[in-house]
């Protein structure tokens, strides 16, 4: 493909961004230094009838998952029998975000993701099937942007088929504006042409959410569409099923396409809508990845407990040796914070009375990252034990504790659906647009002295009524939030914390001005402190909910650890070695520090580092199969 500049690719990701704020959000105003703890506090309750109706799924859910799933027969074979994902169909897994005038269970977003947390616990590959085929398959943005037939034709199906989500393609991951596969308009049909990497349930799948690149022409304004395809059509190919280091159940492939005839009424959405379809379908979709990582973080602290007791090291068990009690209580704290943070976001994407992109996003960014460093601690708990296989301890008489395998699964998280770098960067430009839509057009090359003016006077007005906000607020009055009793100098510090993380993005957006774009070292901190900011907040308000001591004595405990992290993070916002470290790594990129290589063996299998994807027929057996 030919080379797509760094302009270009900027304005594609940007044009496909929701850039209205209709509903408010916790988020956006936190990176804004306005503490609005009045938007998700008190904690949003759940409709009663969606309770009853979510619990007696979870027990059916946990019955099947306690009788017919084994997690070492899927690690075993890497693969998820057939039977377990036919008994997962007629439970009705495969319908539970689907309404249910279509056939599915209709079931809240609170209790999709506590299904996920379940079924994730009896492996990590169910709750990657059951997600992808819901989060990002077919029939979230079939029934966001679907029409009235498309949805009547497509989300029934979905509750008995998989379906999957084809976005990436060998060279093109985070920047769509590379997407090669083209969907040519001929006739009533587009003639869909091109090859999808890591397509998660593609080998599978029934169904496919494809984005492809229309052509501009006459009568079609053309863009990155979304299509619905059939995975039986003609002309397509899954060429390989990938392996991994985790998930090793997961149906993840190689699909090409070739001259493969799709119907216009599949195109959903309008053309040149694929990329603002698949971002906002995220929004709530990224909330599935938190809701396994929560399940994942609760395991663990069972773990640790149980062991932690009976190890005994010294003359005493090492649950009380201070070098792994912090691990412990790293560990507990970090999982009621997480369940607390996909609680409160699940509620209210249900509730819809609030913008949760931010939310969601910071979930997922802080969910993936935490629940790494949660498994990471309880494989150091265990010793050489966690280090050893489930079936290896098992064989030898001992308990098979699956420690490592939780490690190798979670690790993925840190990539799915937006890598945590890229994740940063995204929040970071939902947290500075209210900066750039006042003064965006002084630091953008593309705007004329009058544009450039006007935003000088937008500035000014902006900045003087906004800026003195920043300067004192609840955060400093010792009475403040005195319903959350020992928590509230926990909110206290966040209200400060969140006026402080606005005054430095203001400083930071005064020095370096348009540069700060390429600051990622700061932004990706402002980010995280955010998301720090956003766990405690969803901390004291579970706890106040949950109105129980040992709820206060756990969410005090999260709140301590978060605020050492935060401290940490506003030193090294100007206090770091970003600047050699860019130095280092153009002369490493040089080939100046090749000498160091020197010594060792590279047992890579040869080959190139990006496969072809050129477009045409293929060369190799096709390997999707069906599950009936």
């Amino acid at each position: 493909m030919a080379h797509v500049d760094e302009r270009t690719a900027r304005r594609v990701a940007e044009e496909a961004r929701e850039t209205a704020w209709r509903l408010p959000s916790f988020g956006k105003q936190l990176f804004l230094g306005d503490f609005r703890l009045d938007l998700i506090h008190p904690h949003p309750r759940v409709d009663e009838e969606e309770r009853g109706k979510g619990e007696e799924f979870l027990a059916r859910l946990r019955e099947f998952c306690e009788t017919k799933v084994d997690a070492r027969i899927i690690e075993r074979e890497a693969r998820i029998p057939d039977d377990v994902i036919k008994g997962l169909k007629a439970l009705g897994a495969f319908g539970m975000k689907i309404p249910e005038q279509y056939g599915g269970l209709g079931l809240s977003q609170v209790y999709y993701n506590k299904a996920l947390m379940l079924a994730g616990s009896a492996h990590s590959a169910i709750g990657a099937m059951l997600s992808a085929h819901q989060s990002i398959g077919v029939p979230q943005p079939v029934k966001l942007f679907g029409t009235d037939q498309q949805k009547r034709t497509f989300l029934p199906r979905c509750v008995n088929e998989i379906s999957a989500f084809l976005l990436t393609e060998p060279d093109v991951g985070s920047d769509p504006a590379r997407l090669r596969t083209a969907a040519v308009p001929d006739g009533d049909d587009y003639v869909v042409d091109g090859v999808k990497l890591w397509t998660t349930n593609g080998v599978v799948a029934d169904l496919l959410v494809v984005m492809a690149r229309v052509p501009k022409s006459e009568g079609h304004r053309g863009g990155i569409t979304a299509f619905v395809v059939d995975a039986n059509a003609e002309g397509i190919t899954v060429e390989n099923r990938n392996a991994f280091m985790g998930l090793r159940g997961i149906e993840n492939g190689v699909t090409r396409f070739h001259q493969v005839r799709v119907p216009a009424a599949n195109r959903v959405g309008e053309e040149g809508q694929g990329l603002k379809i698949a971002l906002t379908t995220l929004n709530t979709g990224r909330l599935s990845l938190p809701a396994m990582c929560a399940g994942s973080a609760k395991w663990c602290t069972k773990i640790a407990r149980e062991w932690s007791k009976e190890r005994v090291q010294w003359g005493r068990p090492i649950g009380e040796h201070e070098a792994v009690a912090t691990k412990i209580s790293f560990i507990a704290a970090t999982a009621y914070a997480l369940e607390a943070m996909v609680d409160l976001s699940s509620v209210l994407a249900d509730n819809e009375r609030n913008d949760i992109r931010i939310e969601a996003a910071l979930a997922k960014l802080w969910a993936s990252e935490m629940a790494c460093r949660v498994a990471d601690e309880l494989v150091q708990i265990r010793g050489g034990r966690g280090y050893e296989t489930a079936e290896s301890l098992a064989a030898r008489g001992e308990r098979g504790v699956p420690a490592e395998q939780l490690l190798r699964d979670l690790r993925i998280n840190r990539i799915f659906e937006g890598s945590s770098e890229i994740m940063r960067l995204l929040i970071a430009r939902e947290a500075v647009d209210t900066h750039l839509s006042v003064a965006g057009d002084i630091i953008d090359p593309d705007a004329d002295l009058k544009a450039k003016a006007k935003a000088v006077g937008r500035a000014g007005g902006f900045y003087s009524t906004w800026f003195p906000t920043l300067l004192a607020g609840a955060g400093q009055r010792p009475g403040s939030y005195g319903e959350f009793g020992p928590l509230a100098r926990h909110l206290r510090y966040a209200e400060r914390s969140a006026r402080k993380l606005a005054r430095s993005v203001f400083y930071a957006a005064g020095r370096w001005q348009g540069a700060l774009e390429r600051k990622q070292g700061f932004l990706g901190r402002m980010v995280d402190i955010g998301a720090e900011l956003f766990a405690i907040s969803a901390v004291c308000v579970r706890a106040r909910a949950d109105d129980r001591p040992e709820a206060y004595e756990l969410a005090d405990a999260f709140c301590e650890q978060a605020r050492v992290r935060i401290g940490e993070l506003f030193d090294r916002l100007w206090h770091n070695t970003d600047a050699l470290d860019g130095k280092v790594a153009r002369q490493v990129l040089d080939g100046r520090h090749t000498w160091l290589e020197e010594g060792v063996l590279d047992p890579s299998i040869p080959g190139p580092w990006i496969a072809e994807a050129e477009p045409g027929p293929t060369e190799r057996e096709n390997v999707h199969r069906t599950v009936a």
